[in-house]
Order: structure tokens, then C-alpha cells, then sequence
């Protein structure tokens, strides 16, 4: 057996490393079939050398978080978990604890991953990116961040938000309502983005103000978007054509992000993906940028990660 000590200067910081219970140390016993006990302000690490190895790195990178003011929870100790698995948790340093916002609520919106890091440095620097990766990464949350910031601090006048409605296909005309009500659904998640950023009440002002709007996709077409930060979402749903036709929407002082998941497209077979292909051929043109995101930048619960990891495992093996 091998022992390793780790002094804690703040009995705070020990608090917060432990969580509730000790959850957070179980979880760090549990992957490194180490145990780890607390005398005073020393952490004694016993097992075998190269797990408690291991296991030293992983609480040095959540006193790193904790130190920045990060709450610890099941999500962020499986992340630097993982980190640490990968050899990649000297990359923790460099994750920012500035905040994107603030959301309505005054919680601070901020990257939790390093997927999510270079997300958003990527919007900050380029005009147009495209946000790729499966469900729970963040990709449409973060987007409308940036948008918010970028409206609160008048960088752009408009916020636009939109979606194809692809389940609806045609068949809208047979959802009970006026226009407005037959296509709120498709546009949901967006709406409660921007609440949770704004509040319904900021929301709805804006909105009548026309600094915020939320339309289907067929509702940009012939338009010219100046001085407007536009978010497509779920554009893995887009044809060929209605991405170009998104995509040349683009106007002066403007910023683009469109996100999707291309393991869940819902075209017709036979219609390929606009957003596959717009990532593809516009790979090589300067301001454009594409980032995409792994099951490890999933900030839901810690069964959707191990949801996606089988259904690629199921995919790859056929």
C-alpha cells in the first residue's frame, strides 16, 4: 500500500471538497479504489501508487476550482475525474472564472468545460461558428449567453433566434392556433434560454420592441440581419439549401452561431444535412470556425454522458 498527504490551508476549502456526506471524496475513492481520510487539515491518500497518484491530481484540480469560487458537485468532480484519466487536467488552470452573464436569477453563466472554453473564445473571435456535438454540451445555453452580452453591452441591436421546424414539416396548417401559436412549440428551448437570461417580463419587452425575435427558419429568407447576433439551433435539420440560404442572411457589424447534433437528424431520407456540409466545405475560410463537442462536455446528469457513450458504441460496431 502507498500513502500520500496533501495539506489544505483553509478548513473551508476541505469543507467544500468533501460536499454533503463526503459525496465529492466517495466519488474520488470510488474511480481510483483509493481511501482517502481527513486529519485536521491533511488529506492521507492510501492505495495503490499509481491510483493515489491519480487521485492527488484530481483533488488538486478540484482545490483549483474550489479556490476560484466553483461550488463542487457530482457533475464538475466526474469532470476532472475524467481530465485526470486523459492526462489532461494541467489543462484546468487555464479555465477561465470569468463569467459570460448573469442570468435573471443573478447566477453566473460561465464555461464548465474546456469543450465549452473554446466555444466561447471561438464566438469572441470569429463571425460565424458552428457549434457540433450531442445533447447537454451547452451549445445553444451558451450561445444565447453571448448574445445577451453582446445586446446588454450594445455591440448588436437584435437578438435572433431561430429553428427549422422540421417535425412540423407541412403539416402546421393542422396544429390548432394562429401562425404564432402553431410554431412556438419548434421554438421552445430557445424562448426558455432567453428567459432564463432575461425574465419574461425583459423578454417580452424587448420582443415588442423588435430587439428580440424568435421565428422559424422560413422567416429569414429574403432579409438582410445588420447589427444582430442570430443563433440557429438544431440546424443538423436544415437542407443544403435553407443553410445557404441562413448563412448569406449575414450582414454588417453581425455574428452568427449555429448549433446541432448530427447523430439526431430528422430529414427525410435522401436529404442530407445542410449543417454537415456547410462545416465541411466552409471549413477553410477565415472567421469561420467549428467546435465540437464530446460526451465529456455533457453538464446534464452523468447518465445522459453514459447514454450517448453506448449509442456510439452501438453505432461504431455496426
Amino acid at each position: 500500500m502507498f500513502e500520500q498527504i496533501i495539506n489544505i490551508e483553509r478548513m473551508e476549502h476541505a469543507v467544500s471538497l468533501f460536499g454533503s456526506f463526503d459525496e465529492n471524496i466517495k466519488l474520488i475513492e470510488s474511480d481510483f479504489n483509493v481511501s482517502v481520510v481527513s486529519r485536521g487539515s491533511e488529506l492521507k491518500i492510501t492505495g495503490d501508487a499509481e491510483n493515489v497518484s491519480l487521485a492527488a491530481r484530481a483533488i488538486s484540480g478540484l482545490m483549483q476550482l474550489i479556490g476560484k469560487g466553483e461550488t463542487l458537485n457530482e457533475q464538475n468532480v466526474r469532470y476532472v475525474i475524467s481530465l485526470v484519466r486523459d492526462g489532461n487536467d494541467d489543462k484546468l488552470s487555464s479555465m477561465s472564472n470569468d463569467c459570460i452573464c448573469i442570468s435573471a436569477k443573478g447566477k453566473p453563466v460561465k464555461p464548465k468545460t474546456l469543450g465549452q472554453k473554446k466555444y466561447v473564445e471561438s464566438i469572441k473571435k470569429n463571425t460565424v461558428v458552428f457549434g457540433v456535438g450531442p445533447a447537454g454540451t451547452g451549445k445553444t445555453y451558451l450561445a444565447v449567453a453571448m448574445a445577451v452580452t453582446a445586446f446588454r453591452s450594445k455591440e448588436v441591436n437584435r437578438i435572433i433566434l431561430t429553428r427549422p421546424a422540421v417535425e412540423a414539416g407541412e403539416k402546421l396548417g393542422f396544429l390548432p392556433g394562429d401562425l404564432q401559436q402553431k410554431v412556438d412549440p419548434y421554438l421552445r428551448p430557445l424562448y426558455d434560454a432567453l428567459f432564463d437570461m432575461l425574465g419574461s417580463e425583459n423578454f417580452q419587452r424587448y420582443q415588442e420592441r423588435g430587439n428580440i425575435e424568435v421565428a422559424p427558419l422560413a422567416y429569414m429568407r429574403g432579409r438582410t440581419l445588420d447589427d444582430s447576433f442570430i443563433i440557429l439551433d438544431e440546424a443538423q435539420n436544415t437542407t443544403r439549401e435553407q443553410m445557404k440560404m441562413f448563412l448569406t442572411r449575414l450582414g454588417f457589424n453581425s455574428k452568427m452561431v449555429v448549433t446541432g447534433d448530427i447523430t439526431q437528424i430528422d430529414l427525410p431520407d435522401g436529404k442530407k444535412s445542410g449543417l454537415v456540409e456547410a462545416t465541411r466545405i466552409l471549413k477553410n475560410i477565415e472567421g469561420i470556425d467549428t467546435i465540437r463537442f464530446s460526451e465529456k462536455d455533457v453538464v446534464r446528469h452523468r447518465l445522459v454522458q453514459d447514454i450517448i457513450k453506448a449509442y456510439k458504441t452501438t453505432e461504431g460496431s455496426k
